[in-house]
């Protein structure tokens, strides 16, 4: 039986060789001949595991989604803050200014009616606003950008402004007690209120006189003989300036004014008045 030898050199390359397999380095092989030949070896490669954070995500629409979008909340309807019905100095100013932009054209009441609902939807629509007459909070922020604060005329523009505290001269006696800044005549008795009016005065050219006076003259049925025109309830206090019923300022309001006397327009008031006031109480103008 022949028997297989097997020589130290071969031991040795198989070692070798199997060192470069571990190591994955070059190794050298002998051929037949005894001459070493270098053999080249690849280490193995291992495919590197995917970490879950690393893993490729499915696209498309069934994907999910990795972040819940938000969705904005909707914006809460405007908040009323006036309505038909209403009264007050809200209102007033509302109308006021409603009047400067030309959409409401009624003297301020400080009374939410018909015409100022009108008004609210003229201005409303025009802005493309919802059309419902009644003030909200974007209509009110709408109109307070396109409008300046009324004056206390433009909010009285038809009158019934409070009267102003009374002048001290007015304290005492019997007294025609008339504000240049409310525009109204008090009668007071001895400091007591008996009744108030609204009144106008001259313009610029012909201006009312401040100042202390006394009624010299009353004339019922009085015409001007300088500009011919009625004076009815005249009662004379300085020169050719009386307190009078106007016509004109019923009529037009504080559109006009005055040649210098002091304008009532309140002819029922003013007659009562007349029928109270004596020659020699006193007239007092003050601004």
């Amino acid at each position: 039986m022949a028997g297989v030898v097997v020589g130290k050199g071969a031991i040795a390359v198989g070692a070798v060789v199997a060192v470069a397999l571990v190591g994955g380095c070059k190794a050298q092989a002998v051929d037949s001949d005894g001459k070493a030949q270098p053999v080249k070896i690849s280490p193995t490669k291992t495919k590197p595991e995917t970490s879950p954070e690393t893993k490729p995500k499915p696209d498309g629409p069934d994907a999910p989604s990795g972040t819940p979008e938000r969705t904005a909340a909707p914006e809460p309807p405007p908040k009323t803050l006036l309505a038909p019905g209403q009264r007050g100095d809200q209102v007033r100013e509302l109308q006021a200014r409603l009047r400067q932009i030309a959409w409401f054209f009624d003297n301020p009441s400080g009374a939410y009616g018909s015409s100022t609902t009108t008004a609210v939807k003229g201005f409303q629509g025009k802005r493309g606003l919802p059309r419902t007459g009644t003030t909200d909070t974007v209509t009110w922020q709408k109109l307070v950008g396109m409008t300046r604060k009324p004056t206390k005329y433009e909010l009285y523009s038809g009158g019934g402004i409070p009267a102003s505290k009374p002048d001290k001269r007015c304290l005492t006696g019997r007294v025609l007690c008339i504000s240049k800044e409310s525009r109204t005549l008090t009668w007071m008795i001895d400091g007591k209120t008996v009744s108030t009016m609204d009144v106008r005065f001259g313009s610029q050219y012909t201006p009312t006189r401040d100042g202390a006076f006394t009624v010299y003259w009353k004339s019922r049925h009085h015409v001007s003989t300088l500009y011919d025109t009625a004076m009815p309830y005249a009662m004379f206090f300085s020169g050719g300036q009386a307190v009078h019923y106007s016509s004109d300022f019923a009529a037009t309001g504080y559109n006009g004014a005055s040649h210098g006397c002091v304008n009532v327009r309140d002819e029922k008031k003013l007659a009562s008045l007349f029928a109270q006031v004596r020659n020699g109480d006193k007239v007092v103008v003050y601004k």
